[in-house]
């Protein structure tokens, strides 16, 4: 038996469950999507770290796997976990914006997070998950829904200002290969929040 186990995470982790199913199944939208609804999200009650992206991309939405892509490799190099770390779901919960894949705008992006499905489920999931202690923000549509009006005018200057935010929250830009020119223009990022991102999160994964 594991020695982080309590009597109280095996309730907690069957409504928790329960709750999962519900949001799997949650067709809300689906009118407004190009493809089947296919929520992604991964969660369990003894997870210490969220992570809240965008939403899935067409890899994403066929594997059924969140993060399942470049960006999440990028994402892993940031953290500087593994994969079998990365989707330790006990450790490790994952929350997107937006669970299905919304479709391509007219530049060939992918489009924003529908909107429907923070206000219907986040604070729901969040009650089942009491032990996160760092939150990960990934891109505008998190960090605007998190934080508020503490956000600054676009991704750079919120992330500019994360010693505002940490150790709770985390401010990132998208680690989308899209980002590569921003990432070259500020390399304040990768030198100053990427280090002190790791060290603050290193407790928690090991």
């Amino acid at each position: 038996m594991r020695s982080d186990y309590h009597p109280e995470h095996k309730s907690a982790d069957c409504s928790l469950s329960a709750l999962l199913d519900e949001v799997r199944a949650c067709r809300l939208c689906a009118e407004h999507l190009p493809l089947e609804p296919r929520p992604v999200l991964r969660a369990k009650p003894t997870a210490r770290i969220l992570i809240v992206g965008q939403a899935p991309g067409t890899k994403v939405h066929e594997t059924g796997l969140p993060w399942n892509d470049r960006s999440g490799d990028r994402l892993r190099d940031w953290l500087h976990v593994d994969r079998e770390t990365f989707y330790d779901e006990s450790r490790i919960a994952i929350i997107p914006m937006g669970f299905c894949y919304p479709g391509r705008d007219a530049r060939g992006g992918d489009k924003p997070p529908r909107p429907e499905c923070a206000p219907a489920w986040h604070e729901r999931l969040l009650a089942h998950l009491p032990n996160i202690e760092r939150t990960l923000l990934v891109g505008a549509y998190a960090q605007r829904y998190y934080l508020g009006k503490a956000a600054k005018d676009g991704v750079a200057e919120t992330v500019r200002g994360w010693r505002e935010h940490a150790p709770r929250h985390w401010p990132l830009p998208h680690p989308s290969f899209r980002n590569t020119a921003w990432l070259k223009r500020n390399p304040w990022f990768e030198a100053e929040v990427i280090p002190a991102m790791r060290d603050c999160l290193h407790r928690l994964l090991t």
